[in-house]
């Protein structure tokens, strides 16, 4: 997403009961970058923290920054200092991006998930989301776990090979298809098409999921 060592970082993932908060400001310290901690909700606080603070970017569900964007100018209070943001938990559509690019900031996604942590990410091409080096990503057809064509949509199953918690083929739930070709910006490994759907009946609220057993 752009994001240098120094600099402050506006992490707006919950820390309560989910991970994403956390596994979001490791990452950001790991860059040495410093975070403040936002946390959802409070939408005026939140535009009220960013003007004060003036961090560089923001981490978090692209909804709630376009929340923030929406409330800030309705406060006619200006934050200069946004200019790029990481976005995951949610669909992060073309439309979504030009929208924010076009009020001065640079929304690029990643995908991960609780269990496996970092499965991918966008780079500067646009073009799919680059494997991350850690993980080994199959594309499979829903309910056989049969690997389906390069180009094909299937199920995202996904190999982690960690000491403390290795995960064997784990089923995501999520629909995806691998993008043939190396990426444009220079990343060799293998690239997914992004978020295509889910292969089950689940549903995403604020960055959550939903079964239809809890409704």
């Amino acid at each position: 997403a752009g994001f240098r060592p120094g600099e402050l970082i506006h992490n707006s993932f919950s820390y309560h009961f989910v991970p994403a908060g956390s596994m979001m400001e490791t990452g950001a310290h790991a860059l040495g970058c410093t975070v403040f901690p936002g946390g959802t909700g409070q939408t005026e606080q939140q535009v009220q923290a960013i003007a004060d603070l003036k961090p560089a970017g923001y981490i978090g569900t692209p909804s709630f920054l376009k929340i923030i964007v929406e409330k800030a100018a309705e406060m006619g209070i200006p934050l200069p200092s946004l200019t790029k943001a990481l976005l995951s938990a949610e669909a992060f559509p073309p439309s979504l991006r030009d929208w924010f690019a076009e009020r001065g900031v640079a929304g690029y996604q990643c995908y991960g998930t609780a269990d496996l942590g970092l499965i991918a990410y966008e780079t500067s091409a646009r073009q799919g989301l680059v494997v991350d080096e850690g993980v080994l990503v199959e594309i499979v057809r829903p309910g056989t776990g049969d690997p389906v064509p390069d180009g094909e949509v299937g199920e995202v199953v996904v190999t982690v090979l960690q000491a403390d918690y290795p995960l064997v083929r784990f089923g995501t739930g999520d629909l995806s298809a691998v993008l043939a070709g190396p990426c444009p910006s220079g990343r060799t490994n293998m690239r997914i098409k992004g978020w295509l759907g889910r292969a089950d009946q689940t549903a995403k609220v604020r960055g959550m999921f939903v079964h239809p057993s809890q409704v």
